[in-house]
């Protein structure tokens, strides 16, 4: 097996750790969330991302400040990953006006325009399309400059938009990276249930797109291909598809009792940890020591504290907020309904 040297060596120890870090931040800040959510802090629907970890900033940590990211309902690793503060996706996901998207999205809606983050989205395949439009955008204006990261998970490949993203895709040879975060379940139905084809990247290769799987858990595995697959498209080559395998450890939801799968399976897949795997390599290759990422833990979980510090003593939206940012404003001339 290739070593952590060899798999990344173009990265130095302090990108490594900096790898290290973002993952446990996500995976605390997912932790920290669950506990809020049960003491009623955050409402409505909560799609945690832990032990997926390794997938976003994996892929993210490739891209370019002008590049572009589409996302699901289970993004706030993707978030955190780009580099969304970690007081700011508290504040969303509590309510608070503090908020990326001023406390109006929520779990599901997290937006920041000036990263390139162009959302996560509740409608399962409802991002693939505006990963089009983003690639279109980019390839009439800048000639490619601009990729765009589309994320996505097995179950939207059972959508229509899927197809049609695609097949657009590879006709207009756009700077657009597919990829799909495999792990296993679509809400409560197992992959082997709903797809007659098992290898979901092979669906890809209809479309003429180069496409591959990739280990979910492994950072560095994930970095290399998405690395690879960005060049393609920045070169104007278009469009790749990544299968990432990946496994969620918590349910669907928070309010999914996960009866559907046994516990051992959730033990086996906790044996390939992201995180615990990544730290392995850096001390056994001597890239990093105990006190290095003891010290990157402490960060983060001050980080993380200080989050909901921030998010809880943030107002909430104030009424007016109801008729900001609407599409269209009401002409005073408009008869009254």
């Amino acid at each position: 097996m290739a070593t952590v040297r060899e798999r990344a060596q173009t990265l130095t120890k302090k990108q490594l750790l900096e790898l290290y870090r973002q993952m446990v931040l996500i995976r605390r800040f997912e932790e920290k969330s669950a506990e809020m959510y049960g003491r009623a802090k955050i409402g409505g629907f909560l799609h945690l991302y832990i032990g997926e970890e390794a997938v976003a900033v994996g892929a993210i940590s490739v891209l370019e400040p002008q590049d572009c990211i589409v996302s699901h309902y289970r993004e706030h690793g993707h978030a955190l990953a780009r580099g969304m503060h970690p007081n700011v996706v508290m504040a969303e996901l509590f309510g608070k006006v503090t908020g990326c998207s001023r406390g109006k999205g929520g779990s599901m809606h997290l937006f920041d325009a000036s990263l390139g983050f162009y959302g996560g989205t509740a409608i399962v395949g409802g991002g693939m399309p505006i990963s089009v439009g983003l690639g279109l955008a980019s390839k009439m204006r800048e000639g490619n400059r601009r990729v765009t990261l589309s994320f996505f998970g097995d179950a939207a490949v059972n959508q229509g938009e899927f197809h049609e993203s695609l097949n657009l895709a590879t006709l207009w040879k756009l700077p657009v990276v597919f990829a799909c975060e495999n792990n296993g379940y679509g809400m409560g139905t197992a992959v082997e249930r709903t797809f007659a084809v098992q290898e979901i990247y092979r669906l890809a290769e209809r479309y003429g797109i180069p496409s591959e799987q990739v280990d979910g858990m492994d950072v560095l595995a994930v970095r290399d291909r998405a690395q690879a697959a960005v060049a393609r498209a920045r070169a104007g080559e278009g469009p790749s598809f990544l299968e990432i395998m990946t496994y969620r450890y918590m349910g669907h939801s928070m309010a999914d009792p996960v009866s559907y799968r046994h516990r051992s399976e959730v033990e086996e897949w906790r044996k390939r940890d992201c995180i615990d795997g990544l730290k392995r390599k850096l001390l056994t290759e001597g890239l990093a020591t105990e006190a290095d990422l003891a010290a990157l833990d402490a960060e983060v979980d001050r980080a993380v504290e200080e989050a909901v510090r921030f998010a809880d003593e943030s107002p909430f939206p104030p009424p007016e907020e109801l008729y900001a940012d609407v599409y269209s404003p009401r002409r005073e001339d408009a008869p009254s309904v």
